[in-house]
C-alpha cells in the first residue's frame, strides 16, 4: 500500500507504484511516475517527465527532473529518466534534459551523495558512485562502475570510462580513460585503478595487459593514435583492451594525460 504523508502534494496525475513512501512536505509533479518501493523521506522534489524505477531511495531536499539550468532551453517537452534501486541523498540536484523530446538517463544501483549535481542530457551508467559535492555538468557520459571523488567537477561533454576512479578536487576537462586513475587541476591519468579492478572482478591477465596499456599511453610521449596502434598489436585481445582501444579512438575531447 502507499503511504504518502499528509503534509506531502503529489499531484493527482502523478502515477506511484505499490508501497511508495512520499514523507512529509514532499512535492510530486503531474507527470511524475515513480516505480514500486521508491522511499522519499522528506522534503524531497520531483517534478517534470520524470520516470524512476523501483525501490530507488532519495533523502531530503533533493530536486528531481527540474527544468534545465542551460540557457539553450527553448521549451517543449524534456524527459528525466532513471532506473531502479538508486540512493540520492541530501540536496542531490538531477535536472531534466535541454532540447524538446531529450533526456537526462540514471541507470540503476548508483550511489549519488550528498550536495553532488547532474546536469542536462547526463547519461549516468549502472554501480556509479559519485561522493559529496561532485558535479557532472551537461552532456556528460559516465560509465558503469566509475568512481568521482568528493568535489570533483567534470566539464561539459566529458566522457568518464568504467571502473575508472576521480579524485577528490579534480577538475576533468578531458574524458578519463576506462580502467584508470585520474587526479589533479586540472585532471591527469595517473595510473592502472587497481582497486576498482580487483573489486570488480577483473583477472589477473587483464590487470597486467592494462598496467602495460598505461604505459604506452601515458609514459612513451607517443601521439594518442600512434600509442593505441601499438597497444592493438601488442597487447592481449581482451576484452578490457578491445573497450580502451574503442574509448581512446572515439573521444572528442581528447584523453586526460
Amino acid at each position: 500500500m502507499l503511504a504518502i504523508h499528509p503534509t506531502a502534494m503529489v499531484h493527482p496525475g502523478a502515477q506511484l507504484g505499490a508501497g511508495c513512501q512520499v514523507g512529509p512536505y514532499c512535492v510530486i509533479g503531474e507527470h511524475v511516475v515513480l516505480g514500486e518501493g521508491c522511499r522519499l523521506h522528506s522534503h524531497v522534489v520531483i517534478d517534470g517527465h520524470t520516470v524512476l524505477g523501483r525501490e530507488n531511495e532519495i533523502y531530503p531536499f533533493a530536486s528531481i527532473g527540474l527544468k534545465t539550468q542551460d540557457l539553450k532551453w527553448k521549451g517543449g517537452v524534456t524527459h528525466t529518466r532513471i532506473g531502479d534501486h538508486n540512493t540520492f541523498r541530501e540536496y542531490v540536484t538531477i535536472h531534466s534534459a535541454t532540447a524538446d523530446g531529450e533526456s537526462t538517463v540514471v541507470g540503476s544501483h548508483n550511489h549519488i551523495l550528498a550536495y553532488a549535481h547532474i546536469a542536462h542530457n547526463v547519461v549516468l551508467g549502472n554501480h556509479v558512485i559519485m561522493s559529496n559535492v561532485a558535479t557532472l555538468a551537461g552532456h556528460i557520459h559516465v560509465e558503469d562502475y566509475a568512481v568521482i571523488g568528493g568535489l570533483a567537477a567534470i566539464h561539459q561533454f566529458c566522457r568518464i570510462g568504467t571502473m575508472s576512479i576521480i579524485g577528490g578536487c579534480s577538475k576533468v576537462v578531458q574524458d578519463v580513460p576506462p580502467y584508470m586513475m585520474a587526479d589533479g587541476n586540472p585532471a591527469r591519468t595517473r595510473t592502472v585503478n587497481k582497486i576498482g579492478l580487483e573489486r570488480n572482478g577483473v583477472g589477473e591477465e587483464a590487470q597486467n595487459a592494462l598496467k602495460q596499456a598505461y604505459k604506452i599511453l601515458f609514459r612513451e610521449k607517443l601521439t594518442i593514435p600512434n600509442a593505441l596502434a601499438r597497444i592493438q598489436t601488442e597487447l592481449p585481445d581482451l576484452p578490457e583492451i578491445r573497450h580502451l582501444l574503442w574509448f581512446g579512438r572515439t573521444s572528442e575531447r581528447g584523453l586526460s594525460k
